[in-house]
């Protein structure tokens, strides 16, 4: 396991400069984004489910959970910068003419995310719930801000 976590954080720390480059198509910049959100989600997802208490607590899980979603935070947004677009994406125009405001929202997230990382490592329940309901608010605002329903 420790060497998945090592192999994900090295990629997610060459991903987004690699990335970018790649994307000579709006459709490889979409799918990529969306599957990085989507795993984004999975995994945060799994956390969300120990917080409302739909599935039992287990320290070392929403700790491996939380680090993954601090790594995959990471990924999606070069996708973003070539302003590369298609009909399946979901993201608002705003995405691309206002990218100060996108790029501040994402900031935010990663921030929100980082701070659940390591409160999840301190294996304090109350806390976890705390950062999580934090770094779910910077997800909501931004789905609001500039994802179409």
């Amino acid at each position: 396991m420790k060497l998945t976590l090592a192999v994900a954080a090295l990629a997610a720390a060459f991903a987004p400069a690699l990335a970018q480059a790649q994307f000579a198509k709006a459709d490889d910049a979409v799918e990529y984004r969306q599957s990085a959100l989507f795993l984004l989600g999975n995994h945060f997802g799994r956390i969300g489910a120990v917080v409302k208490g739909d599935a039992p607590f287990n320290k070392d899980d929403v700790a491996r959970n939380a680090e993954l979603v601090a790594t995959l935070s990471k990924l999606p947004w070069p996708a973003f910068e070539g302003g590369q677009t298609n009909g399946k994406s979901k993201a608002k125009p705003e995405v691309f003419s206002d990218k100060a405001k996108f790029k501040e929202a994402a900031d935010k997230m990663e921030t929100a995310v980082a701070k659940l990382n390591t409160v999840a490592k301190g294996g304090d329940l109350a806390s976890i719930k705390t950062a999580f309901g934090e770094a779910a608010q910077t997800c909501k605002s931004c789905h609001d801000n500039f994802r179409a329903k």
